[in-house]
């Protein structure tokens, strides 16, 4: 039974891996249903290390099981959006100020690195690299600021905005291009003394009406 166990938990990671990455990077778009045989399938793997990994990201609340009929990859909710886009205004924007305050050199330098990715991922045609570059690009701007409290809260939002991100892009790729312009004026404004804090809130308003015809909330 032991054996059994140690075999069956490599599976169960597999499995929970998969269809994570898969729901975060939009490859499981939100109101799919997912069937235990397919994934299982799809894996080389029986049913069981499957059923547990769908019980874990129904914990995390990615899905929803419904007995004898799979599993729903659970919507992003326009509450948890708005919530989402909020949280990073407040600490994006006040970092942001805080380091253009201080001389932000050092950063410029680093946002401008990741603007090349940006450009880079664009070119081929990698959506996936894209998001994560665009997620890294924020995170710069937060952390530079110093504050490990305002840092690790904006780390907590990863997996929704790669999510979210993911979304967007996989809709109209060629919103890629309008964001890295817009990040490109938030760093030509930390570099020249302009309104920094500005530009992000407007980038990050801009985002939020993306959001609402990419298919991650429900309507209304």
């Amino acid at each position: 039974m032991a054996t059994t166990r140690r075999r069956l938990a490599p599976a169960k990671d597999r499995a929970y891996a998969h269809v994570k990455e898969h729901i975060l990077e939009g490859f499981y778009p939100g109101g799919e249903m997912l069937s235990e045989g397919e994934v299982a399938a799809q894996l080389g793997v029986s049913r069981t290390p499957v059923r547990e990994a769908f019980l874990l990201l129904e914990a995390e609340g990615l899905l929803r099981l419904y007995p004898k009929r799979g599993a729903l990859v659970v919507p992003v909710s326009a509450e948890e959006i708005n919530e989402v886009l909020e949280t990073r205004l407040i600490i994006e924007r006040h970092c942001a100020e805080q380091i253009a305050r201080r001389g932000p050199e050092v950063l410029v330098q680093q946002l401008r690195a990741l603007l090349s990715d940006q450009e880079r991922h664009i070119s081929g045609a990698n959506r996936i690299g894209f998001v994560e570059a665009d997620r890294l690009f924020h995170r710069a701007i937060v952390s530079a600021d110093g504050n490990s409290i305002l840092t690790r809260l904006h780390d907590s939002l990863r997996e929704r905005q790669r999510r979210m991100g993911a979304a967007i892009v996989a809709r109209d790729p060629d919103v890629q291009r309008r964001y890295v312009e817009e990040h490109r004026a938030i760093v030509d404004a930390l570099e020249d003394g302009g309104e920094v804090g500005r530009l992000l809130a407007e980038h990050i308003e801009g985002a939020r009406r993306d959001y609402a015809p990419a298919g991650l909330a429900p309507e209304g």
